[in-house]
C-alpha cells in the first residue's frame, strides 16, 4: 500500500517522534511505500517551554521524511490534503489537541484514515481539547488507541469510531553500545545495600510525573538512598529545587535539567540501580523498557498501563499512583539486603518482534 504518516519525526525529539519515524521503517520494511508528511512548525513556542527539536537524531532518520507542515500555514494544511489523497492509507499521530485543526483540515477529501491517539487527551488540558478531539475521532476512519483504558475514554467522545486497542511497541533510542561511546564511560554495576541505592528520575519533568510525590517518599527513607533526575524540566527547576530543600534533602538528590542526547543514556542507566515512574497519570511509557534493555529494575505506579510492563516482586516493584507511603515502602524495600540484585537478574531486555508485528496489522489493517 501507499502509506503516508502525518506527525512529528526528527528534528523533532522525544518519543513521539522516535515512534513516528520507527512506524515508517517498519512499514517499508513490511514492502508498503510510505513516507512522512511532517512540521517545520508543530506549535508555538509559548506553548512548548522546552527545546522543541535537536540537532542529533536519536536514531536513524527516515529517508522520505518531508517538513512541510506549520500551524500558522492553513493554505499549507490543505496543500497537504491534496498530496496525499492519492495514498491508500493516511494515519495521524495525535499526541496533542493543538494538532487537530491540520489533521481535520488535511482529512478533507481523504477516504482512509487513522488516527493513531499516544494520548486521546493530554494529563494537563486546556479549553477546546475536547471539543478538538472529538471533532477528530467523529471524523477518522479507525482510531487506534495503547490501552484499554484509553479505548474507553476514546468511545466517550466518539462512541461510534472504530476503535483498536494495540499495546505500544518498543520505539527506544539507538546508539552505539556504550564500551563504543567512550573508554571512561561506567559500566554497569549493582549497588550492594551497603553502598546504598541509586535511583533514577529520567524524562521531562511534568505535574503529572509524580516528582515532588517521588521527593516526599524519598525524604523518609535512609540517607544511603539518592536520586537523580535528568531531563526537561517543564517550567523550570524553582520549585523542585524549594520542595528539594524544604524537605532537607538536598545532599541526596541530583537535579541534571536538559534533553539528554541518546548518546549519553547509556551512561546514565550504568549509574542508576532502579528506574522510579512515580506517574499520577499515566497512558504508556517507553522508559520502562528503555531501563530494561539497560538492565536495570523499575519501580513505577500502576497508573495507564505503566505495570502492564512490570511484573512486581519479579524485575519491578509496583505502588499506587499519588501515594507517598506506597512508594516509600518500595524504596524502603529496594534498599533491603539482596533485593536489587534479585531484581535485577531477572531483568530482560524488551521483545520488539512480536509487539511490532500486531501493531503494524493494527495500523494498516
Amino acid at each position: 500500500m501507499k502509506i503516508a504518516l502525518v506527525g512529528p519525526a526528527h528534528p523533532y525529539k522525544g518519543g513521539g517522534a522516535r515512534h513516528t519515524t520507527e512506524l515508517a521503517h517498519r512499514l517499508a520494511a513490511d514492502g508498503h511505500q510510505v513516507i512522512i508528511e511532517s512540521w517545520r512548525a508543530q506549535y508555538p513556542a509559548r506553548l512548548y517551554p522546552g527545546q522543541q527539536t535537536v540537532d542529533e537524531a536519536d536514531g536513524e532518520p527516515f529517508p522520505r521524511t518531508y517538513r512541510r507542515l506549520a500551524w500558522y500555514r492553513p493554505d499549507g494544511w490543505r496543500r497537504a490534503g491534496r498530496r496525499l489523497r492519492p495514498a491508500d492509507l493516511v494515519a495521524f499521530a495525535l499526541l496533542t489537541p493543538i494538532q487537530i485543526p491540520a489533521y481535520l483540515t488535511i482529512m478533507a477529501g481523504l477516504d482512509r484514515t487513522v488516527v493513531i491517539c499516544h494520548n486521546v487527551l493530554p494529563h494537563e488540558r486546556r479549553p477546546g481539547d475536547i471539543t478538538l478531539t472529538k471533532a477528530l475521532l467523529r471524523r477518522a476512519g479507525r482510531v487506534v488507541v495503547h490501552s484499554r483504558e484509553q479505548a474507553d475514554l476514546a468511545r466517550s467522545l466518539a462512541p461510534r469510531a472504530r476503535i483498536t486497542v494495540a499495546a505500544m511497541p518498543p520505539h527506544l533510542p539507538k546508539y552505539p553500545d556504550i564500551s563504543d561511546i567512550s573508554d571512561t564511560a561506567p559500566r554497569r554495576r549493582q549497588s550492594s545495600a551497603a553502598e546504598g541505592c541509586r535511583l533514577l528520575f529520567f524524562g521531562i519533568v511534568r505535574p503529572y510525573k509524580g516528582l515532588d510525590v517521588l521527593l516526599r517518599a524519598l525524604a523518609g527513607t535512609p540517607d544511603t538512598i539518592t536520586l537523580t533526575v535528568a531531563g526537561e524540566f517543564w517550567g523550570g527547576t524553582a520549585a523542585t529545587e524549594k520542595l528539594i530543600a524544604e524537605l532537607g534533602i538536598g545532599d541526596r538528590v541530583t537535579l541534571r535539567p536538559g534533553y539528554v542526547p541518546a548518546g549519553e543514556i547509556p551512561a546514565l542507566f550504568a549509574a542508576a540501580d532502579v528506574l522510579v515512574l512515580p506517574y499520577r497519570e499515566a497512558t504508556a511509557s517507553q522508559n520502562a523498557l528503555l531501563a530494561f534493555a539497560h538492565g536495570v529494575p523499575v519501580i513505577t505506579t500502576t497508573a495507564g498501563s505503566l505495570a502492564d510492563q512490570v511484573r512486581h516482586g519479579f524485575d519491578g516493584l509496583t505502588v499506587a499512583p499519588g501515594d507517598v507511603a506506597d512508594l516509600r515502602r518500595a524504596l524502603k524495600t529496594v534498599g533491603e539486603p539482596g533485593v536489587l540484585a534479585r531484581l535485577a537478574a531477572n531483568v530482560r531486555p524488551p521483545d520488539a518482534g512480536s509487539p511490532w508485528r500486531a501493531y503494524l496489522t493494527a495500523i494498516a489493517g
